[in-house]
């Protein structure tokens, strides 16, 4: 009996053991087939745009096709809840934001997974961010709005702001803003980002701030709206005449920007991660990409470590979630 035992345990640590070294030599011989970038929003969109500028030299960078898969739905979740189903190989990777991965849980509470789940490999763009007005703002400035803001909550009409969506970015930039100037103002939220313009146009809304590219910059060139202050510490590119929010006294510590960044399941193994890190490195070098990216009015990321890209991640999901706790978010 005990010679048997003995045989046992040996044949299963030999088992076990050639089972790992096929799975290290798997991940290490990643990828042999194409890889799926998930995209959580319909064809046709930022986020779908990004994509199929990235996809064909992230396939020559991997040596094999990457395939965009649009699944849109439930503020992103859907199509981030497919990624976790899917085998933690690194055959199916996230391109994705804080909107889906860390404020779509807070805001729906149907949302049953955590931020922490998917690990960061590469942030890809990184979008600037502006306050538009309607056309009828009185305010032309960051501290004329302060002051506009702050008369009207007196008079009970307090200022409206739209956004996308309860729990979503341009929400919590929103209630953000009305707490750092104290006053308060009241959220109006939209289906997209083309309603809420909509109702900005047509003066239904006082502010919205959001990303923008030039075709907001075309919006506000044929007066259906204006640009009051960019978020971002310094001026930008897209709109050099437009005063950053540091410029002002009342909202100076008042800036953002959000990025797109390419996501795994966090158990996915570390040789896929790395293959994966490498090809994204070498698609933030191909011309054609960077030039796509910048006529979107994306700012092309800085090269990251995989720590450096993790880290982000982990310092955005405090952030934000301080933000969502400091305004009392609750999950609908």
């Amino acid at each position: 009996m005990p010679s048997l035992k003995r045989h046992f345990l040996k044949t299963t640590t030999g088992l076990l053991a050639g089972l790992l070294l096929a799975g290290v030599a798997s991940a290490q011989s990643f990828p042999t087939k194409p890889v799926t970038l998930m995209i959580p929003y319909p064809a046709g969109g930022l986020s779908d745009n990004i994509a199929r500028r990235v996809n064909v030299p992230l396939g020559a960078a991997l040596g094999q096709p990457a395939i965009v898969d649009n699944l849109g739905g439930g503020s992103g979740s859907i199509g981030a809840q497919k990624v976790l189903n899917a085998p933690s190989d690194g055959y199916m990777v996230f391109q994705g934001s804080p909107n889906e991965l860390i404020l779509a849980p807070l805001a729906i509470s149907a949302i049953k997974y955590k931020p922490e789940s998917f690990r960061q490999i590469h942030r890809i763009a990184l979008a600037p961010m502006a306050i538009f007005v309607r056309p009828g703002f009185p305010a032309k400035t960051a501290d004329e709005l302060a002051a506009h803001a702050a008369k009207v909550a007196k008079e009970g009409k307090p200022m409206t702001y739209a956004s996308v969506g309860v729990g979503s970015f341009y929400h919590l930039l929103g209630a953000k803003m009305s707490k750092d100037l104290g006053v308060e103002m009241t959220h109006v939220p939209y289906k997209g980002g083309a309603d809420a313009q909509r109702d900005l146009f047509t003066d239904l809304v006082d502010i919205f701030i959001t990303p923008y590219g030039p075709a907001q910059v075309e919006l506000v060139k044929q007066g259906k709206m204006r640009a009051l202050a960019v978020l971002t510490p310094a001026r930008q590119r897209l709109m050099p005449e437009v005063p950053s929010t540091t410029e002002s006294k009342a909202l100076k510590t008042f800036t953002a920007e959000i990025g797109t960044g390419y996501f795994v399941k966090r158990d996915t193994p570390e040789p896929v991660v790395q293959a994966l890190h490498q090809a994204l490195q070498k698609t933030l070098g191909d011309t054609q990409l960077r030039a796509g990216l910048f006529a979107m009015g994306q700012e092309t990321s800085p090269l990251q470590t995989l720590a450096e890209a993790d880290q982000a991640y982990k310092a955005e999901i405090s952030a934000y979630q301080a933000i969502a706790k400091s305004i009392n978010l609750q999950a609908q």
